[in-house]
């Protein structure tokens, strides 16, 4: 009998301090609760926030975040090579680098390239930014993250500069949730929330892949990317992206491939070997196969070309990892792990965000199945050097 998976990892869980500061527990480390400035928030170049008058993830230096903040008055002073964003309180100065970064990847089609539609909506998001702070920050966040992917660097950690415009936006939308939102207000919302689903995908918790789910400890961080996600889709019904005035609308044609109905039986279309690995049958139907709709999400794309897969073809997949397949992930089971590991390798050659987190959950995903399920010879033939693995990848 193969040993569990709890009973052959050395990897040890670190233990999490009870009294930490908010910067430590948001990025998820051990603080050492040294007051007034704890070693981490000092090397990373915050302010620490034991007391609750501190934002989070402040920096120390001002220029890491917009340069000036100002209550909004009726005569604006005068300013050369400056740019402004503001809401009906407050007015944000953008330091040089923002600036920089704006003219360098926002209004283009950062999230997909080539998609003429969503350079449009790009560009008008750009517009609206400047209205909307918690809009200007994301974008800042996802330009930003965008910079580091083209860096092309595995080891390339979160900036400074990222998680403050991240943890900004956050904070700032959460507070216009909390307000009554008027029909202007509802592009910049849903513009913002992509945008955050987008950073949390992007962004996992590991630089290598020994750090990287599913080799690294079990925690209640695990597939955070998904809740994000489906966050994001709770707000669908209040802004309603395909109502006619809407600058989304163009993107009717994607949405409708998201929501794109999976089959409601058999297995027609999923590759024979992949069907085997995962249990399906001709009878089988999501109730009675908790592998049924992954299975025929990962099928639809992996044999298209690379460059047709596009956001909306990607996300039947996501959206299948919920009830009994999600659980099945948390547990680390190897044909649940090797449908997530087919769907990252094909999605990340296409969609920039999504390769950010294959760099270490795809490597992370063949370790973890070597290791652990190495005697499980129809999951192996998919992997890297297996009798599948030029068919599949």
């Amino acid at each position: 009998m193969a040993l569990t998976f709890p009973e052959v990892r050395k990897i040890r869980t670190l233990r999490r301090s009870r009294f930490g500061c908010r910067n430590c527990k948001l990025r998820k480390l051990k603080c050492d609760e040294g007051k007034p400035q704890c070693k981490r928030c000092s090397s990373f170049g915050v302010l620490c926030n034991f007391m609750s008058n501190i934002p989070d993830l402040q920096p120390v230096a001002a220029d890491t975040g917009p340069l000036v903040v100002r209550k909004k008055s009726k005569v604006q002073p005068p300013l050369t090579n400056a740019v402004w964003t503001s809401d009906a309180s407050m007015s944000y100065q953008l330091n040089p680098k923002c600036q920089d970064f704006i003219t360098r990847y926002l209004g283009r089609g950062l999230i997909t390239p080539d998609d003429p539609n969503m350079m449009q909506v790009n560009r008008k998001l750009l517009e609206l930014s400047f209205a909307y702070p918690f809009l200007m920050h994301a974008s800042l966040a996802v330009a930003l993250t965008y910079d580091r992917h083209l860096n092309g660097s595995l080891n390339a950690p979160r900036t400074l500069e990222e998680c403050y415009h991240w943890s900004q936006s956050t904070i700032l939308l959460n507070k216009r949730l909390r307000e009554p939102i008027e029909t202007k207000d509802k592009d910049p919302i849903w513009g913002t929330a992509a945008a955050l689903a987008i950073l949390t995908f992007s962004s996992p918790d590991a630089c290598t892949p020994e750090q990287a789910w599913p080799l690294k400890p079990s925690d209640s961080s695990d597939l955070d990317w998904v809740r994000m996600s489906k966050g994001k889709m709770s707000l669908w019904d209040m802004v309603n992206p395909l109502r006619p005035d809407s600058l989304f609308c163009v993107m009717a044609a994607t949405y409708a491939q998201m929501n794109s109905p999976l089959p409601e039986g058999g297995i027609e279309g999923i590759p024979r070997a992949l069907a085997a690995v995962c249990n399906l049958e001709h009878s089988s139907t999501a109730e009675t196969n908790p592998y049924f709709h992954a299975a025929h999400a990962v099928s639809r794309i992996i044999d298209l070309p690379d460059r047709e897969v596009t956001i909306g073809q990607t996300e039947p997949f996501t959206r299948s990892i919920d009830g009994p397949f999600k659980e099945l992930l948390r547990q680390r089971d190897p044909a649940a792990l090797l449908l997530i590991y087919l769907w990252y390798r094909k999605a990340s050659r296409s969609i920039w965000w999504i390769e950010l987190r294959a760099r270490a959950e795809c490597p992370s995903i063949c370790l973890y199945l070597r290791l652990y399920h190495k005697e499980n010879g129809a999951v192996r033939a998919f992997l890297p050097g297996g009798a599948l693995a030029d068919m599949f990848n």
